[in-house]
């Protein structure tokens, strides 16, 4: 090994989803022992893992049933929240819409209207006015992540390869305050018995492009998505103390994209929010760093740093509805520093971390800057139980979507003659998740 002085120290992958939900800034890519270990990975990566938490794990010392090769085929990982169940509130009104309009269009082609035809169209319009106050600020979100990752690890050189996709999202139900003022004028001339000016208001409404009663109580769909391609390499070297140092570089192909849709609830389609109109694309290449120092006795302290997206990017959203009062949104991937330390044997890891920089929300949630603790332990090579807990540091008094607070994890890996599966799962006030990975190592 090579001494030095101590103080010298996608194919963009493409994800797509079918849902009324819009998309925040995505987080990082993560496997499903990191996430099932509160999201760490930066000083405990495997070598498959490393090639997207931290490069310079790859060339660090590793159990040895794990060192010579590692493959992730595939990874995948998922998040919700929905409290509200905004889309089911969206699907609803619609329908409650549909009858509204109905009874509407008969008043309003009478030449008379009833005391009853008043009465109807008063209970629809308090059924549709209570559904749009309750679905005013929900929020539903989700988060996607995808990825597939080779390893071949070494002391001299290590070699990666990987290619993953993210994508977080959420849906926005706003209501509009010209809605809630004319579904309360109807309803109050329907109770004072005067269904003379209930036709009125129905003839003189705005009418939109179907010939029905316009409303502008809207449904947002904000989407980001990041893919990425890249080739790690590390190297471990050994300083002046006899201890060993692990660098990491990984240049990557890094693919941006955004889709912001905006409609009416009358009119909102959840499969029309990845149309050509409403997206917007940006590539180019990017750079990830890595270290790792081992240090004790047995050298059973690691410490890890990774910087991420060393180049910073950024890439507007399309805004083809400004008359529902859609704004031009800019998603930005700057560069995200997180330090680790872990202590380590053949039957335990315990590890903490945290986020140096904060992650700025593309969409209706929170900023996040995590502060993670993760163990996991072994039980004869064949099976790890993991478990974890991450706090977010972000000051979000002003959050006015979906919030990113406490989460708790868990789970288990499972390895038989060099096969491996591993189980993740996630829990918080708001959101449930869960991961699933298979893969090889020896």
């Amino acid at each position: 090994m090579a001494h030095i002085n101590s103080h010298k120290l996608w194919l963009a992958l493409s994800l797509s989803i079918t849902t009324t939900s819009a998309l925040a800034s995505p987080q990082a890519f993560m496997s499903s022992r990191s996430f099932a270990m509160g999201g760490t990975g930066v000083a405990i990566s495997h070598p498959a893992s490393a090639t997207m938490a931290n490069p310079a794990m790859m060339a660090a010392d590793q159990h040895g049933w794990s060192d010579d090769f590692g493959l992730t085929l595939p990874s995948l990982n998922a998040r919700i929240a929905d409290e509200e169940e905004t889309v089911d509130q969206i699907d609803d009104i619609q329908d409650v819409l549909d009858q509204f309009d109905s009874i509407a269009s008969g008043i309003k082609n009478s030449s008379t209207i009833s005391q009853q035809d008043a009465n109807s169209l008063m209970r629809q319009a308090t059924d549709l006015r209570d559904r749009l106050v309750d679905l005013d600020k929900d929020t539903m979100r989700a988060n996607i992540g995808l990825g597939l990752a080779l390893a071949v690890p070494s002391k001299t050189l290590s070699v990666g390869f990987f290619t993953n996709a993210n994508l977080t999202a959420t849906v926005r139900g706003e209501l509009s305050n010209n809605d809630r003022d004319f579904l309360n004028t109807l309803v109050d001339a329907a109770n004072t018995q005067d269904p003379d000016t209930v036709k009125s208001l129905v003839e003189n409404a705005a009418i939109d492009q179907d010939g029905n009663i316009s409303f502008d109580s809207r449904g947002r769909v904000l989407a980001s998505a990041v893919g990425e391609f890249g080739v790690s390499f590390a190297r471990q070297l050994e300083l002046s103390n006899g201890q060993p140092l692990q660098l990491g570089l990984t240049p990557k192909y890094v693919e941006l994209r955004t889709f912001q849709y905006t409609e009416s609830v009358s009119g909102f389609e959840d499969d029309e929010f990845d149309g050509d109109q409403y997206q917007t694309e940006k590539s180019g290449f990017n750079v990830d760093l890595g270290a790792a120092y081992a240090f004790g006795d047995e050298q059973q302290w690691n410490a890890g740093i990774a910087i991420k997206n060393l180049i910073p990017m950024e890439l507007k959203s399309a805004a083809s509805r400004p008359d529902l009062s859609e704004e031009v949104r800019t998603l930005e991937l700057n560069p995200m520093a997180t330090i680790g330390v872990a202590h380590k044997s053949d039957f335990h890891v315990v590890t903490a971390e945290v986020d140096l920089t904060k992650k700025e929300a593309f969409g209706f949630e929170d900023d996040t800057q995590w502060l993670a603790l993760g163990a996991e332990f072994d039980v004869f090579r064949f099976a790890q139980l993991r478990g974890g807990v991450r706090y977010n540091l972000a000051s979000n008094d002003d959050n006015q979507g979906i919030s990113e607070e406490t989460q708790l994890t868990a789970g288990i890996g499972l390895n038989l003659f060099g096969a491996r599966l591993d189980l993740g799962a996630l829990f918080s006030d708001a959101d449930t998740g869960a991961a699933l990975e298979l893969g090889a190592a020896f």
